[in-house]
């Protein structure tokens, strides 16, 4: 990895990579980039890197056809204080996919915490980008950096500059820790058993969606429950969930029309996944009575079972919590091996009024020979 000042060479690469179509997307570059924008661009990091207060900007240099070339650029900006600093960059697309980035954040961030960029060290590195820019998002998690959380209406929309502006994800990274990643990126694999296909949520599987007026209130959480009218933001934050460690989110399919059914999760409460977690699930109406959850879930706790060795979660103890009176919800737990441990009274706050007990479950498997023996194959 060479990081070093941009040259007028780099001019070209630099159009290509302001005109393309991710950079439009997720960042500020102005629309309808020209050459002569790109040479003025070069000037100005080198005027930054004659101000004592400027910018630091330097260019990502890859191999080309066997030749140094222009691969992006990345660039510390001052922040509030002398001791903090903004970071941003970029790639041109002959260069995303590679693990460029992380390398050159690592090299920018060691660089921005023992030299003095603006008279004193740094001590924090703040990022931020756009919902749903996930490539800025797995760089800032691989050099490890704290996510703390969502921002509304944060950012300008370059596509809509009169409309509304956009919602960003917030991150540091401190003096001192360390520039790798602080919990897994779980993914969710695709799996099959007897008609039943759990696989990652899709935006078109908005159109399987289900009205459930009927379900009682108390039977789940109402942030949880499918909905079109919030699907979009459902599915982003089930992605976020798993790009923090904290759970594996599918969807439920029939394996021959790969419809959507429904969803299972995997997930902690508490941050990311340990040695315990909770199994989560929900059918569309027309889903139900077929074992659709019953088979999903004896997937999911295969998965969850299974060592980290293996492609699993590497899982020593599985809960769950349901409502004492959703029996169809309780057959599937008691089906796949859970026991109920406790009963906690008055709990679920009934539509009609009153109070509705709720049930604890857990899971102990038999790990002998490091396989779990009570999930059948």
């Amino acid at each position: 990895m060479t990081l070093r000042g941009h040259t007028l060479a780099d001019a070209p690469a630099i159009t290509e990579q302001c005109t393309d179509p991710e950079m439009l997307r997720w960042t500020t570059v102005p629309r309808g980039y020209t050459l002569d924008q790109a040479v003025a661009r070069v000037e100005q990091t080198c005027k930054d890197w004659a101000d004592p207060f400027g910018a630091r900007q330097w260019a990502i240099e890859i191999d080309r056809d066997g030749a140094p070339a222009y691969g992006g650029s990345i660039d510390l900006r001052p922040g509030a204080t002398p001791t903090t600093s903004s970071l941003g960059f970029g790639l041109h697309p002959e260069a995303r996919g590679q693990g460029v980035m992380a390398r050159a954040v690592r090299l920018v961030a060691a660089h921005a915490f023992s030299a003095e960029p603006w008279g004193r060290p740094v001590t924090r590195l703040h990022w931020r980008a756009v919902v749903g820019n996930w490539g800025s998002r797995r760089v800032a998690w691989a050099t490890g950096f704290t996510f703390h959380g969502t921002l509304p209406e944060s950012h300008v929309d370059s596509n809509d500059p009169e409309g509304p502006a956009l919602d960003t994800w917030q991150a540091s990274l401190g003096r001192g820790d360390a520039m790798s990643p602080r919990h897994p990126w779980l993914t969710a694999p695709v799996l099959e058993l007897d008609g039943i296909r759990l696989r990652p949520w899709r935006v078109d599987d908005i159109d399987a969606i289900e009205n459930r007026e009927n379900d009682p209130v108390h039977w789940m959480p109402a942030h949880a429950v499918l909905r079109r009218e919030t699907f979009e933001g459902w599915r982003r934050r089930r992605f976020e969930l798993m790009s923090e460690g904290a759970s594996v989110e599918w969807c439920v399919a029939d394996t021959a029309t790969d419809r959507a059914l429904g969803g299972m999760v995997v997930f902690s409460r508490w941050g990311p996944i340990g040695d315990t977690a909770e199994l989560g699930y929900q059918l569309f109406p027309s889903a139900r009575g077929r074992g659709a959850a019953k088979t999903g879930a004896r997937l999911a706790i295969r998965h969850a079972l299974t060592p980290l060795s293996e492609g699993g979660l590497g899982l020593r103890r599985m809960v769950g919590e349901t409502a004492a009176d959703n029996a169809a919800s309780n057959r599937v737990l008691e089906s796949n091996g859970f026991v109920a441990f406790g009963r906690e009274h008055r709990v679920d706050e009934l539509a009609g009024g009153g109070w509705g007990d709720g049930l604890h479950w857990e899971l102990l498997p038999d790990t002998e020979h490091g396989r779990p023996s009570v999930v059948p194959g």
